[in-house]
């Protein structure tokens, strides 16, 4: 029997239009550009929800926001929770974790005082945790440098921290490590090592890239690889405060994150265009170092004769604003901040190969997706749909529809706009639906909603106060609680218990 592998990568924080785009004729990526023409590309697709812990809970668990709860950086996730690693395992994989799925643990399942529970940066359960690679602690990696002979900064921060080239650091100078030394290349060799000795039988891989997530800075030649100048400036509507004046979430968005709080080393850093446009620079940069160690992974694959028995997965957790709408990071209501690629190699259906689809996809649809090309049941509890049709050609009755959520709130230490908006944690969050024509945002807590229309201006205009415009608010919203009925919770809801044992109904 020949192998039956699974390689599934996430990027942290990789914008779609750096790959079809507005940003994609700027940068160089050449693995990821040469993969789409060996698979499919999902060109709508998004994350359902966002920042990073959240969004890799939905995307392991096929859950959304709504179901899981593991709604901030922090908030545990339950620990009996199906995901694609407790689902393999039953397909008979060992789910190899190279990297992090800042996963918070469940405290009813820990004694009390169990270090596990001081941070939000835990491997999800059902995984085995081949090297540990973390934002915040990455100690494996400290060590390797350290053995290297590198004198590391006393303060984990300080490992971002550009190097001054000259009299004055400059945002663009590089980082005091080699880029064959990066976290990049380390995590990349550690899954190359990995898979070296597991060429004889069936494996999963979860391979997932800390950068571009900032701080930005790059190794050398990345951190100066593209010329600010050369770059588009971000789309903006005006000034900060013209856009400040769309709506009362934007002005507590801008002061939760900053440009200032992307790079380290800059107390003082005065932002304009230029630094702007230097800050974007970096990104693309980090971005093309991920690029070329995925063509180092793909390699591998061709030379050791798996490339054609390997379902390979390419996304990102969530999107990035990048100082469009003058705004960074990813809590936010805009596309930029949710709108992720997503490549998939079916190596058995080559009808899929180098398609491209335009029909809104979910990032809860990537671990149904696995679980079915692997033949193992999709749990109940998974609220996304298997891409198995678009990948062997077809072209199934599929939504014609997306779905995204945002918890901004924190019962614990109120937030910025709990401050500003006088709000409950409860009260912070946010729905969208983006449709054919029309893309949705509704807050809770009181907030008037948002209305964008694509034949129009877009998100450069909300057209929510227009009148002519009620009735397709009514519309949409109708259809975004249509949505949210259609699923809630469903890991039980489609069994019944019968005289002769339980059914297992369906699900859609």
């Amino acid at each position: 029997m020949s192998q039956r592998n699974v390689l599934f990568i996430i990027i942290d924080q990789l914008r779609a239009d750096a790959l079809f785009g507005n940003l994609a004729k700027h940068v160089d990526l050449p693995n990821l550009r040469a993969f789409m023409e060996d698979a499919t590309t999902f060109e709508r697709n998004y994350s359902v929800t966002n920042p990073c812990g959240p969004s890799r809970a939905s995307l392991l668990t096929g859950r959304y926001a709504m179901n899981h709860r593991s709604i901030r950086n922090g908030t545990p996730l339950r620990h009996d929770t199906p995901n694609i690693a407790t689902e393999m395992r039953k397909a008979g994989y060992l789910p190899l974790l190279i990297g992090y799925t800042d996963t918070s643990m469940d405290p009813r399942a820990f004694a009390e005082g169990d270090p596990i529970l001081n941070t939000y940066e835990m491997p999800m359960h059902g995984f085995h945790e081949v090297v540990e690679m973390r934002l915040e602690k990455s100690y494996p990696w400290r060590a390797y440098l350290q053995s290297k002979g590198y004198d590391l900064p006393k303060d984990y921060a300080d490992h971002y921290v550009p190097v001054a080239q000259g009299s004055e650091r400059k945002i663009n100078d590089p980082a005091f490590y080699k880029a064959e030394d990066s976290d990049t290349a380390f995590l990349t060799n550690a899954c190359l090592n990995e898979l070296a000795l597991r060429t004889d039988q069936n494996w999963f891989a979860h391979l997932t890239y800390i950068r571009p997530h900032p701080p930005l800075v790059a190794p050398a030649p990345y951190n100066a690889m593209y010329d600010p100048a050369s770059l588009p400036l971000p789309e903006r509507i005006g000034s900060q405060a013209d856009e400040q004046a769309v709506h009362p979430f934007f002005a507590p968005a801008h002061e939760n994150q900053t440009a200032q709080s992307f790079v380290d080393g800059f107390p003082d850093l005065q932002v304009n265009d230029d630094v702007i446009n230097t800050m974007r620079a970096v990104y693309l940069g980090l971005a093309t170092e991920v690029d070329a160690h995925i063509g180092r992974v793909i390699e591998f694959l061709k030379e050791t004769d798996q490339w054609d028995n390997t379902l390979i997965v390419v996304s990102a957790d969530h999107g990035e604003m990048l100082g469009d709408h003058h705004a960074w990071g990813k809590h936010n209501v805009y596309d930029a901040a949710y709108h992720t690629p997503l490549i998939v190699r079916d190596p058995d259906h080559a009808a899929g190969h180098g398609l491209k689809i335009s029909k809104p996809t979910e990032s809860v649809d990537l671990a149904p997706t696995i679980l079915d090309w692997a033949d193992q049941d999709i749990p109940h509890s998974m609220d996304g749909r298997s891409l198995m049709p678009f990948l062997t050609g077809e072209n199934p009755d599929w939504p014609d529809y997306s779905f995204s959520e945002l918890d901004f709130g924190d019962p614990t230490e109120p937030t910025i706009w709990q401050q500003k908006l006088e709000l409950g944690p409860s009260q912070c969050n946010l729905n969208i639906l983006r449709g054919p024509r029309y893309t949705l945002v509704h807050f809770s807590g009181g907030l008037p909603p948002l209305l964008f229309d694509r034949e129009g201006e877009g998100e450069m205009q909300n057209v929510a106060n227009e009148p002519e415009m009620a009735a397709v608010l009514l519309k949409m919203t109708q259809k975004l609680l249509s949505h949210r009925m259609e699923n809630t919770d469903h890991t039980l809801a489609s069994i019944m218990n019968k005289p002769g044992g339980p059914v297992r109904g369906q699900r859609r």
